[in-house]
This record gives structure tokens, C-alpha cells and sequence, in this order.
């Protein structure tokens, strides 16, 4: 007789070897293909977030382009400057030092303003907002008319936007915003500093960004 007791035990003890590498090799390739999935799917986050940030920058370069072909003509006088879809204007060229009243030229550059602002905001159903900007240093002693350079910026600006309104522009497209001696652009420890820092900014904005939810202090 031929004892196949022991090839039975040797045949059970490898089978169950076997069986446990065949689950391994099983669970390593579900892991990496999972691992390759989430690769893939960060790779797809990843090239959708780069077409979004392109899409975002080429549509801010076109409305930037818009802005400054709409006003050549006041960006060629060299009074008013465009930075980052911001129009700058000089506060010495609308105001007095510590004044709220319009110089004569500051309101004919104003005028020039209203039309070519006009049609681009209804072109863009957007609306404009005005913001007024000083230098830190006090209000002078005896001035009755400001309590500080909050309120100096505020009545600059109203005084703005109701020239603006004025001279034909619609006052559902313009609103006024204050910031005082915030966000300088240069450094108030000189003149020419301060006097840079002394200015209105007119930036157009989307409606849903109007006075309710600018993010500016703003005045009545």
C-alpha cells in the first residue's frame, strides 16, 4: 500500500500559502488603484483650478484694457492714473488742503469722467465707487468743519459722487466710501509721501458689491 498521508498534509499546509499571497497581491493592486484614483482626481482639481485662475486673470485683463481705452483721453493729461482697475485722482488737483470744496479744474476732470465712466458701467451693468483716502496727519486745531481724517475723507468723497451725479452721471451707478489715513500708498513720513496719500479713487465694482456689502466705512 502507498501511505499519501503526508502529500495530503504537504498539499494543506501550501494551499492555505497560497491563498493568503493571492488576498496580498488582491488587496495591493485595490490599493493602488485607489491610490491612482485619487492622484487622478487631485490631478483634475489641480488643472480645473489653473483653467479657472486663467479664465479669472484674462477676463481682469480685458476689463482692464476696457477701462483704459474708455479713458484715454483724461489718462493722457496726466491728472488722473489707472492702477489695478483703481482711477486715481490727486487730491491737490479736486481740493484745498483740509477742504471738502471742489477746485474749478477738479470738477471740469470730473466732467470729463461721467461720460466715458457711464457707458462702460451700463455696458457691465457694474457701479462705481468712490473712495476718499487722506495722509496722517491731524486735522489742524480750530477746524470746526472735521472731527478727524475719516470725516475729511467721507465729505471728499460724497462731494465726488454728487459732482459726478451732477454732471450726469446716474446715482443708481455711484456710491461713496471712506477710509481716512488706511491702505497709504506711500509713506506719510515726507511730504511728497503725504501728498500722494492726499487722494479719491473711483473703482468700478459689481452691483452685489454695492454699499450693503463694500467692506468701507461709509457716510450718509
Amino acid at each position: 500500500m502507498i501511505d499519501l498521508d503526508d502529500g495530503d498534509a504537504a498539499g494543506q499546509q501550501v494551499a492555505p500559502v497560497w491563498a493568503v499571497f493571492a488576498d496580498l497581491m488582491s488587496g495591493l493592486l485595490g490599493a493602488f488603484v485607489l491610490i491612482l484614483l485619487g492622484v487622478l482626481v487631485a490631478q483634475m482639481d489641480l488643472v480645473a483650478s489653473l483653467q479657472a485662475e486663467v479664465e479669472k486673470r484674462q477676463i481682469e485683463e480685458k476689463r482692464r484694457m476696457a477701462l483704459e481705452q474708455a479713458l484715454a483721453v483724461p489718462l493722457a493729461s496726466g491728472r488722473v492714473t489707472l492702477n489695478d482697475g483703481r482711477i486715481g485722482i490727486s487730491g491737490s488737483v479736486l481740493f484745498p488742503v483740509n477742504s471738502d470744496q471742489l477746485r474749478p479744474e477738479g470738477r471740469q476732470l470730473l466732467r470729463s469722467l461721467v461720460h466715458p465712466l457711464r457707458v462702460y458701467l451700463g455696458e457691465r451693468n457694474e457701479m462705481l465707487m468712490v473712495s476718499g483716502f487722506t495722509d496722517d496727519k491731524r486735522i489742524q486745531e480750530g477746524n470746526q468743519r472735521f472731527a478727524d481724517n475719516l470725516e475729511l475723507s467721507a465729505q471728499r468723497a460724497l462731494t465726488v459722487t454728487r459732482a459726478l451725479i451732477e454732471e450726469g452721471m446716474a446715482s443708481s451707478q455711484v456710491f461713496a466710501a471712506a477710509f481716512g489715513a488706511e491702505q497709504p500708498v506711500a509713506s506719510n513720513a515726507s511730504e511728497s509721501g503725504r501728498a500722494l496719500n492726499r487722494r479719491v479713487e473711483m473703482a468700478p465694482v459689481p452691483r452685489s458689491a454695492g454699499p450693503k456689502s463694500a467692506g468701507a466705512p461709509k457716510r450718509p
